[in-house]
């Protein structure tokens, strides 16, 4: 790969999700969170403007995502970013819970089933700061289960599973949420 790219835009764990044309789309094989050599691989340290993980982190405890975080650090450009969304600890619904919960409903293939944590914007933006990012919070539900949405620019990474994008949250009555934060590479 050629690595003098200006702007190198990463999504993590795309899937068989195209949101973000013109960004380098990776899969866990490829492109690890935990395994720094398949970063070194493909990046030059403090080389990537952006990176995109929907619903990646909520896959590792607590100590693999604050470890994942000191990586993509390393390989992110001074004001880089990592825009991250999760499942809402928070989003004071049942059958939503009932579906991220850690370990996940129904089948071991199905995609809940590997998870390990569910964040809730404390946790999520507590593990970034720890390792030196400073938090914007894009969408999340506070402790009373309220909604709160911040201005933010699919420009800079779409969100599909998020109020602004997702058409099962269009309207009055959210129904598949998002805890959605920029953790940015200080200056």
């Amino acid at each position: 790969m050629n690595k003098i790219i200006d702007h190198i835009m990463v999504v993590i764990g795309a899937g068989e999700y195209v949101n973000n044309p013109g960004w380098i789309h990776t899969q866990e094989e490829e492109l690890n969170l935990l395994d720094e050599k398949t970063w070194q691989n493909r990046f030059d340290e403090s080389s990537i403007t952006a990176i995109l993980a929907e619903h990646v982190w909520e896959h590792l405890s607590y100590e693999e995502g604050m470890e994942a975080a000191k990586i993509c650090f390393k390989y992110l450009k001074p004001s880089g970013y990592i825009r991250c969304a999760v499942p809402d600890g928070y989003f004071p619904d049942e059958s939503y819970q009932n579906i991220v919960q850690i370990g996940g409903p129904g089948p071991k293939d199905h995609a809940a089933a590997s998870h390990k944590i569910v964040h809730n914007y404390e946790t999520l933006t507590g593990m970034f700061e720890n390792v030196g990012y400073e938090v914007k919070l894009l969408e999340f539900c506070d402790e009373q289960g309220d909604f709160h949405q911040n201005l933010w620019d699919g420009a800079d990474g779409v969100i599909f599973r998020s109020k602004k994008y997702d058409p099962r949250n269009q309207g009055d009555k959210l129904v598949f949420p998002s805890l959605i934060i920029d953790a940015v590479k200080p200056e």
